[in-house]
């Protein structure tokens, strides 16, 4: 457009020139054809640059028009592409917020089922205890030896002939006992009181099965109290001593989870990928699954 201006400032003062000069140069009554044809070239010549000037505008009009659509549609991308990216960035924070509500839940459910084996087994030694009560009631043992008499000076032997004596009391606490009031005390988020009934099981029991489960439950009580590095840990003491025990799968999972708190992605992603390996099947697994997605990492099949 600016161009056109400038032809149209040059064009104009040449032909408004020409004309003049014609005018001074030839009287007015002796004009000749010549003259009327120059003045009518020059007017074609005036309109055709007029023409040029609104096509010109008209298409410049457009331009602007299309340029600021364009500038429109780009404002509304990067508004909905910020949209997008704040929805994804809210569902990945609610995914690991379910992801540990989740891991919590079965956790407990977890729990239940161990106080509930334990109070099984407790029930079965009781009804073992009132059998051979009962057995000892219907057959009552025979004493056919006459109490001997006391000696001189001497204490009175104990019934049966054998000599009184004080059996020790035992300093190991009962094993099932011991690991469900960690437990309870655990669900109670009484942490200082059952990492010592915990780490009494591994101490007075450190074969048991059970004792898995108390390291295991030490390893949360780290990773609740924001201690991932003895969290870690623990859960290495489960997977290495206590391959085979139920809280395993757990032990991995929320082993990958303390390193990723750590800062260690590579291997809180092993772990994670280990877990999925090793067991597939699991609510765990599902858990580790639903983890890598939402840090968009790739899920190595096992072959």
């Amino acid at each position: 457009m600016l161009t056109t201006r400038k032809l149209r400032n040059r064009i104009l003062p040449a032909a408004i020139l020409a004309m003049a000069f014609v005018s001074l140069s030839v009287p007015a009554r002796a004009a000749s054809k010549e003259i009327i044809e120059l003045q009518t070239q020059v007017q074609q010549l005036l309109d055709m640059v007029q023409r040029l000037q609104s096509t010109i505008d008209t298409r410049f009009g457009v331009l602007q028009n299309l340029a600021q659509q364009t500038a429109d549609n780009a404002t509304q991308m990067t508004t909905t592409v910020n949209a997008l990216q704040q929805k994804i960035n809210a569902q990945n924070e609610a995914g690991n917020g379910k992801l540990d509500t989740v891991s919590g839940q079965v956790q407990s459910l977890n729990d239940s089922v161990d106080e509930l084996k334990s109070r099984i087994a407790k029930l079965d030694k009781s009804i073992q205890e009132m059998q051979t009560q009962l057995q000892n009631v219907q057959t009552p043992p025979q004493n056919t030896n006459p109490p001997a008499a006391p000696a001189p000076g001497g204490t009175a032997p104990a019934p049966g002939g054998a000599p009184a004596a004080a059996s020790p009391a035992s300093q190991a606490p009962p094993l099932q006992e011991t690991y469900q009031a960690g437990v309870r005390d655990y669900n109670a988020a009484r942490y200082s009181v059952a990492q010592g009934e915990f780490q009494d099981v591994l101490q007075y029991y450190p074969l048991d099965n059970l004792a898995g489960s108390a390291e295991f439950y030490l390893g949360e009580i780290s990773y609740h109290q924001g201690d991932f590095a003895a969290a870690v840990k623990s859960y290495n003491a489960v997977l290495e001593g206590f391959s085979g025990s139920p809280k395993a799968p757990a032990a991995q999972l929320r082993k990958g989870l303390a390193l990723l708190q750590l800062n260690k992605k590579d291997a809180g992603i092993h772990e994670l990928r280990l877990l999925i390996q090793r067991h597939p099947q699991t609510p765990e697994a599902a858990q580790a699954r639903s983890k890598l997605n939402g840090m968009g990492v790739r899920i190595a099949v096992a072959h």
